[in-house]
């Protein structure tokens, strides 16, 4: 049970709470990865991957799937559009002797996972954005400036940035509308 706010202030809380009773207009969902897992015993257990499963830099399971039913199930279970606010990997970018960046892992892993977004749209999901992760390299709040999920390269010491081949890819896609 919540006391009544008293004092400076009191009106402005009383007005947040108010807002929290109104009907959301969307829901965002961050997602890059998925957890397999079966019907055990007393309810899911998480599955391992096999030796070899796809990993991204962070050490996080290549699962495409996930962009599928993530936004299939969270639109069915609350009937709100969905937004993919958050999307994306960490790759060991580097330039390269020709003073480019390629990074066709990040231009396979966001193939594999539009086109499970797009079967989730197909299947009904009502998505009406996504937003790649990031557009430049930038400070990760859990590792620094040691992740690279980035479309443009930041060379940290001097601030020069370089477009990734995925910025590149991205555009296109971005400009067809989507077409993969």
């Amino acid at each position: 049970m919540f006391a009544e706010p008293q004092g400076p202030g009191s009106f402005l809380f009383g007005m947040a709470l108010d807002g929290m009773r109104d009907k959301l207009d969307f829901i965002g969902m961050n997602v890059y990865h998925g957890t397999a897992a079966r019907m055990g015993e007393n309810g899911p257990e998480p599955v391992d991957f096999p030796a070899g499963y796809p990993h991204t830099a962070m050490d996080w399971p290549v699962t495409p799937e996930a962009l599928e039913w993530g936004p299939r199930l969270v639109y069915e279970r609350y009937g709100l559009p969905v937004y993919i606010t958050e999307n994306g990997l960490s790759c060991r970018d580097w330039v390269s002797l020709d003073g480019r960046v390629h990074d066709p892992q990040r231009i396979d892993f966001l193939t594999r996972y539009l086109r499970a977004l797009s079967r989730a749209i197909a299947a009904g999901a009502d998505v009406r954005g996504y937003f790649h992760w990031s557009l430049t390299d930038n400070f990760e709040w859990a590792e620094g400036y040691s992740q690279r999920f980035g479309l443009v390269y930041v060379d940290y010491p001097t601030g020069a940035r370089i477009p990734k081949d995925s910025a590149a890819w991205y555009k296109e896609v971005a400009a067809s509308g989507g077409v993969l």
